[in-house]
């Protein structure tokens, strides 16, 4: 089991980058359109997070993408 870094995405859209921390963040991943957003081992995953997806995603791209429904925590 992967503990994952969270990146938001900084735009409406909800997505979510988790990268194991092990793993380097991919290349698009930057300002001003990504955003930390914390960490994971998965216990506590925001809301859209499937940890089996995750497993398959980073199997195959390194990353894990998806979108969440949950409202940011920073209240914007």
């Amino acid at each position: 089991m992967y503990s994952y870094n969270l990146f938001r995405s900084t735009k409406p859209d909800g997505l979510v980058c988790a990268v194991p921390e092990q793993r380097s963040v991919p290349s698009f991943v930057v300002e001003p359109n990504w955003q930390f957003g914390g960490r994971t081992d998965g216990a506590d995953a925001p809301l859209g997070f499937d940890r089996k997806a995750a497993m398959e995603g980073v199997r195959f791209n390194g990353f894990y993408l998806f979108a969440t429904f949950q409202k940011d925590r920073s209240g914007a």
